[in-house]
């Protein structure tokens, strides 16, 4: 096992087109660190650069105690899993994995002990005589899965590895991948789109935006304390809702007032969110996660309460997602637009077209219990959880209270 650092890591294109745009991480040993992102954000030429596929055009990369700028790929004691596989057709499942420590003249009867331990660890005890083309999209990936591990080495890179899966696959390929970790305790990178994947297999989490590395933390904080507008929105499914709102004196305590709302904000919650009270008087943009609503006929507390107009309902039997429109402006942040630019399949007519709802209304989502009643067309009352709102600045798009921008 290994510790991975990258101190000011680039990768150019070109002369002048920075696919990496000086990145810092240190990985730590036995960690599994994954990289997301939306496409084209750099995420993959990291890995690569780890690996060796990429000569890295500035900055130093250390596997170990070891700068490895200039080792070839070999010599880096890696295993990359990819995500088409790239397994041998016309080689058994057995051969397939014994093939790269047969490339190392590594001796028979050590090959045979790492096949037949990666061969039970996988379940695929029963396949070792089958070729690939003979088995399923998920048996070939634990196949790829095991070539890597029976090289035993210092750290596992993974390029979006469960991708060509279907759904039910690779919710059961996640949990195998948890327990292989466990297990190993080999360093791991670990490159998706997905962050649903991401939060379910990280240790930490690194996003990544055009190049740049955005913030890297555990899931959790990920999700309850991102750094900017672009992390909020990205991390969390359904995602972050946003809303320009003013921040207004109300009595004796503060309120944010949009559209036809307003929400009561705590003396608590300004003191827990060093500078909020400067934007009193001002505009910010607000922030709520559909999982901080709550369909109020079945709340008992006295919670500020929003009442909407459901739009769309997707009934998910664990949940029902309630989409509705609010009477402001979309959110016109780089930021937003980037979202929704991911969201349109990098297509800017359509990342464009993607941000109104209809009418130059902000399109919400709100989770609540799968008992409520609500109906397209119905008028709900929705608990808001006030002590779980973010806020950011217009401009910046900044978190407001964030130990990093302080």
């Amino acid at each position: 096992m290994a510790e991975i650092v990258l101190e000011g890591m680039d990768k150019i294109y070109g002369g002048d087109v920075k696919a990496v745009d000086d990145l810092n991480l240190r990985i730590e040993d036995g960690e599994f660190m994954v990289l997301v992102g939306p496409s084209g954000c750099g995420k993959s030429t990291a890995l690569r650069m780890i690996a060796g596929l990429e000569e890295i055009s500035a900055g130093t990369l250390v596997i170990g105690d070891e700068i490895v700028n200039d080792r070839p790929p070999k010599d880096r004691d890696i295993a990359m899993v990819f995500q088409n596989y790239a397994l041998y057709p016309h080689m058994s499942v057995e051969q397939n994995l014994a093939f790269g420590l047969k490339l190392r003249k590594v001796a028979k009867t050590e090959i045979a002990r790492r096949v037949a331990d990666a061969a039970e660890m996988l379940g695929l005890e029963p396949y070792l005589k089958r070729k690939p083309g003979a088995l399923s999209g998920g048996q070939r990936q634990r196949v790829a899965m095991g070539r890597a591990i029976v090289r035993e080495p210092r750290a596992f890179l993974m390029d979006e590895p469960l991708s060509n899966l279907d759904a039910k696959l690779r919710v059961q390929m996640r949990a195998s991948l948890n327990q292989l970790h466990e297990r190993l305790g080999v360093t791991t990178v670990y490159v998706t789109h997905d962050q649903i994947e991401a939060m379910t297999l990280g240790d930490r989490v690194a996003v990544l935006r055009d190049g740049r590395l955005q913030q890297v933390d555990t899931p959790k904080r990920l999700f309850d304390s991102p750094v900017n507008l672009f992390v909020a929105g990205f991390i969390g499914s359904p995602s972050m809702n946003f809303v320009n709102a003013e921040f207004e004196r109300d009595g004796e305590g503060a309120a944010l007032v949009f559209a036809d709302h307003k929400l009561p904000v705590s003396e608590s919650l300004m003191e827990a969110r060093p500078g909020l009270k400067e934007y009193l008087g001002r505009s910010l943009i607000l922030g709520i996660r559909p999982s901080d609503f709550s369909d109020a006929e079945f709340e008992s507390n006295d919670a500020p309460r929003l009442e909407v107009t459901a739009n769309v309902t997707e009934e998910l039997g664990t949940e029902i997602n309630v989409i509705f429109g609010i009477d402001a402006p979309p959110v016109r942040h780089e930021d937003a637009t980037a979202l929704a630019k991911d969201a349109a399949g990098d297509d800017e007519d359509s990342a464009e077209a993607a941000l109104p709802l209809g009418d130059n209304r902000s399109q919400f989502t709100a989770r609540v219990s799968p008992r409520s009643k609500v109906k397209p067309g119905s008028v709900i009352s929705l608990s808001v959880d006030v002590s779980q709102l973010h806020f950011f600045d217009q401009v910046s798009g900044l978190a407001i209270g964030h130990p990093d921008n302080v």
